[in-house]
């Protein structure tokens, strides 16, 4: 797999988006609340606008890029991309920098970037062969899952380090990287034919939502994702706030406690190639769901000092670390009970339901900092993301054992 020249630039290209995507959706908020001043309110509005496009979007983005070249789909959701962040830099710099650019440059980024995601996932089944999708799947879902952890510690690092202009072009060359990276992939796509017909496409919907709903396992990740999800957005809003205004850390210290995550997911990443098989992939689920979420609990309590950003650091590891593995598990529990011909769609509904709560948590994350206050809104804010490790813990999730079940070749045949 790794000797294939076009996946290795659709990898790259993959892994430098997912780090611009999800580095920016810390950038822009940092700005707005280092720059602008803006409140909680404020902070969750623009989070929850950047979020929005998840919800509205995913599943017809879904089925419609089945009908089209994927390149030609992640080239230019690259270079959107890249354009808007450009756009905001300038606007710093000529002094039009203010809540309403932020707002359209994160809903454009958000938008664009479901388009580009919902095609990664398409092309790796037009470009390899079958009997090497899973390896390929496995290292696309987890740079995608290291970048979710990692990628707003880099954006913290960009603003704490860099002016505002130069880490929002910084942000914008990843998307630049990537666009030059998958532009220069060059086998061609079996591009299914299209059909305009909208019944088509609320079919494919219809099946694949179907599909999840229908499958224990995936129906639990849906709702453990949600739950996540909702609460991790509202923890991260008043976390943003938090560490700048309550523990009265310099641009530089937030950086480096956000950057924490980074080498986390690496451990992580490392875990989870070898806890599961040992130990089984229900128990390490629960227990890195439990250990991770829990340890942002004490953060509340913590009111500035030598030891903080230490502490904070090694919050942030240990939050990396559990965040990572259960990730990559969860991932690898979707891609082995999921056919071939639903991969795409039900990546795409699994995206729908977890990632749609994430405006509506950072909404209220918002108001939790406006009206509860920074120090109290943290705290039940993190508290929520424990709804997350109990629902794996209800579920047949937690029964998983050293091996996965594997769905037959017929269920692929029979649902596409």
């Amino acid at each position: 797999m790794w000797r294939d020249r076009d996946f290795r630039r659709l990898w790259v290209g993959q892994t430098v988006s997912q780090l611009g995507e999800h580095g920016s959706a810390v950038v822009l908020p940092l700005i707005a609340v280092l720059l602008l001043g803006a409140d909680g309110g404020e902070v969750g509005v623009l989070r929850a606008v950047g979020q929005a496009p998840i919800p509205l979007l995913s599943l017809f983005v879904g089925a419609w890029v089945d009908g089209w070249r994927t390149r030609t789909v992640m080239v230019a959701a690259d270079c959107g991309r890249a354009l808007a962040l450009g756009a905001v830099a300038v606007a710093c710099l000529l002094g039009g920098l203010g809540l309403p650019v932020l707002l359209v440059a994160a809903f454009g980024v958000g938008a664009l970037s479901v388009f580009f995601d919902v095609a990664y996932q398409a092309s790796v089944v037009r470009l390899l062969d079958r009997d090497r999708l899973v390896s390929a799947n496995s290292a696309l879902e987890g740079s995608r899952s290291a970048a979710q952890i990692g990628g707003p510690a880099l954006g913290g690092v960009l603003v704490s380090l860099l002016s505002a202009p130069v880490a929002l072009a910084s942000s914008a060359l990843f998307f630049a990287l990537s666009f030059v990276s998958i532009r220069r992939i060059r086998r061609g796509e079996a591009v299914p034919r299209r059909s305009g017909r909208t019944p088509a496409v609320r079919r494919r919907i219809r099946e694949g939502v179907g599909f999840v709903v229908g499958e224990p396992s995936l129906r639990a990740v849906c709702l453990a994702s949600a739950a996540f999800q909702f609460a991790f957005a509202a923890t991260m809003t008043v976390y943003l706030l938090f560490l700048p205004r309550e523990l009265g850390l310099s641009g530089a210290a937030v950086g480096l406690v956000l950057a924490a995550t980074g080498p986390g997911a690496l451990v992580g990443s490392l875990l989870a190639a070898r806890l599961p098989g040992r130990f089984g992939h229900g128990p390490v689920l629960a227990c890195a769901a439990v250990l991770g979420d829990s340890v942002m609990i004490g953060v509340p309590a913590l009111h500035g000092g030598a030891l903080t950003v230490p502490v904070l650091v090694a919050v942030n590891l240990t939050f990396g670390a559990c965040g990572q593995l259960v990730s990559v598990t969860l991932m690898a529990v979707r891609q082995t009970v999921t056919p071939d011909g639903m991969q795409g769609r039900a990546a795409a509904t699994i995206g729908f339901v977890g990632m749609g709560t994430a405006p509506l948590g950072s909404l209220l994350g918002g108001l939790l900092a406006a009206q509860c206050g920074l120090r109290t809104g943290f705290l039940v804010a993190a508290a929520g993301m424990l709804l997350s490790p109990l629902v794996i813990s209800l579920s047949p999730l937690a029964r998983l054992g050293r091996t996965l079940p594997v769905r037959g070749a017929a269920d692929a045949s029979a649902r596409t």
